[in-house]
């Protein structure tokens, strides 16, 4: 199946791209597109830095730190040691320094009139990255959030400067509805056979994805089937505040909830085997173990889950 069709993968995040590992060793490369929130970016001491971009490129690339699942493995920290150091400057956004290069490279490409989708294609063809890593799109959709106590936050700060503990009282996308799909985001999604949505957070790391301009509508269109990966395992996620923040928006923990998400726009969705069984309507639902602890864990579920969705036509 997967040797016959075009996967297209919307992906945020340290859960998405351990699937995206598992995918792009059983479909072939030319066939496999991975489409990637931006809306965790942000500029930081004059540089482009794109969090999940760079997380799924390193782990692709085989560069990740299997430890916290993002940066580079075995990287060191000498220039920002230096700037606390010497210049007292409080760098709370941690850049290691084999990492400094990819944002040094990208800034200079797009300040030399790239695109955000062209700087993407050079760096991951550079560290040999053979599937299609493509932004979600090309303009910036920052994600700001309201939170209590702290107001309103850029992403990171939120995420990494207050390590995710403010409560949230609501979420936008600045700029979602000026930004436009990409030709390349547009042309894989229309040719994709199949389209997946990564375990990745759905408020963070799929949302700002899902608020681009005629994004929701693209999906809701396509004749390929869509299909949506649990986040959410016995009433937790396994990594991140994905279950923090949908009790902090009135939501319970459930699989069902995060299916509810994606309501209207998803034809399947692939339950974990340790939730309770799911009756949605209009969509298919499996049970798959989807806890990834190794590659072969990857591998089967991706190989699992392609399988179920080429037995839709059996």
């Amino acid at each position: 199946m997967a040797l016959e069709r075009n996967v297209a993968v919307l992906i945020g995040g340290v859960g998405g791209a351990k699937l995206a590992v598992g995918l792009s060793q059983i479909v072939p490369p030319p066939r496999l597109t991975f489409i990637v929130n931006t809306g965790d970016d942000f500029w930081h001491l004059g540089l482009k830095i794109c969090p999940d971009l760079d997380t799924v490129m390193y782990t692709l690339a085989g560069l990740v730190n299997p430890q916290s699942g993002w940066g580079i493995k075995d990287d060191s920290a000498i220039a920002l040691g230096s700037l606390e150091k010497n210049y007292q400057f409080e760098a709370w956004f941690r850049l290691g320094d084999k990492d400094l290069a990819t944002h040094l490279l990208r800034s200079h490409l797009l300040r030399g009139g790239h695109s955000l989708t062209a700087a993407t294609r050079f760096l991951s063809r550079r560290l040999g990255v053979k599937p299609t890593l493509l932004p979600m799109c090309d303009a910036e959709v920052p994600t700001v959030i309201d939170t209590v106590g702290f107001g309103e936050l850029g992403f990171q700060e939120y995420f990494v400067k207050h390590r995710w503990q403010p409560a949230i009282k609501s979420i936008r996308h600045e700029g979602c509805e000026q930004a436009v799909l990409s030709e390349p985001v547009r042309s894989a999604l229309k040719a994709a056979d199949v389209v997946l949505i990564a375990p990745s957070n759905p408020w963070l790391s799929l949302a700002p994805i899902l608020s681009i301009s005629g994004m929701r509508a693209l999906l809701a269109g396509l004749e390929a089937p869509v299909v949506a990966v649990t986040p959410i395992i016995a009433g937790a996620a396994v990594k991140g505040p994905t279950a923090k923040i949908m009790g902090e928006l009135g939501l319970a923990t459930t699989a069902e909830n995060a299916a509810g998400y994606y309501s209207g726009i998803i034809n399947g969705f692939v339950n974990d085997v340790r939730n309770d069984t799911l009756k949605l309507d209009a969509v298919c639902t499996v049970r798959f173990d989807t806890l990834m602890k190794n590659l072969n864990d990857k591998i089967k579920l991706a190989q699992s889950t392609l399988d179920w969705i080429e037995g839709w036509g059996a």
